[in-house]
């Protein structure tokens, strides 16, 4: 019910833009990431309203956002680092998409 698309291998300071399509209708959609051997943490979250929660750790770096029209939401990602590694899903309780990549390299 939830694809995500838009991984890859970026160095860092570069960008990158994840998509998520909803086949299911949505009140809140989140992007969550799951670095190896972490546990999987709350990235960015956006209510069908607008209103957006970040994590500190990307904070002034990545931007959610969300086409209601098209059901779909958007994680722009800018200044990554090395430490934003991770498989990046998103979320739509109670669904999940599969995970996409996001490899930084230094």
């Amino acid at each position: 019910q939830l694809q995500a698309s838009g991984g890859g291998l970026v160095q860092v300071g570069g960008s990158l833009r994840l998509s998520c399509v909803a086949s299911v209708s949505t009140f809140q959609i989140g992007w969550h990431r799951q670095a190896p051997g972490k546990q999987r943490e709350l990235v960015a979250v956006i209510s069908s309203s607008g209103t957006i929660i970040y994590a500190d750790s990307v904070k002034g770096r990545f931007t959610i956002s969300r086409d209601n029209a098209k059901n779909t939401a958007y994680l722009q990602m800018n200044s990554l680092k090395p430490e934003d590694t991770a498989l990046y899903y998103c979320n739509a309780p109670p669904h999940w998409s599969q995970g996409t990549l996001v490899t930084v390299s230094s």
